[in-house]
């Protein structure tokens, strides 16, 4: 099966649809959830639970370059960004960026 140009601009239409309704979802229900509510509070530990879920996933079957990585360097950097992550304030965003620099001097040395 051959795909036409068509195909591509309509698969792009309806991925981007389907992205924004659930954006746009969010954006309505945002503003009805108490940021010191127990629903926020339970999408706070969901999404902490997906992002937890995936970087176990990332050190316990690697995929791509990262595979070429020694299982050690992986949990190490891993220790790193939770370390990071614990010492900064619980800021995810710096954890992460701490585990994958780590990564990246990791795949640097090797």
């Amino acid at each position: 099966m051959s795909w036409s140009p068509l195909d591509a601009h309509a698969a792009a239409l309806v991925g981007a649809l389907a992205t924004y309704l659930w954006r746009g979802f969010g954006v309505a229900m945002g503003s009805r959830i108490d940021p010191g509510g127990r629903a926020f509070a339970w999408l706070s530990c969901v999404a902490f639970a997906v992002l937890a879920a995936l970087i176990a996933r990332l050190i316990v079957y690697p995929a791509g370059s990262l595979a070429a990585l020694p299982t050690m360097g992986r949990v190490g950097a891993a220790l790193l960004a939770a370390a990071i992550f614990l010492l900064l304030r619980r800021s995810v965003l710096l954890g992460c960026i701490a585990g994958s620099g780590a990564v990246a001097a990791l795949a640097a040395l090797a």
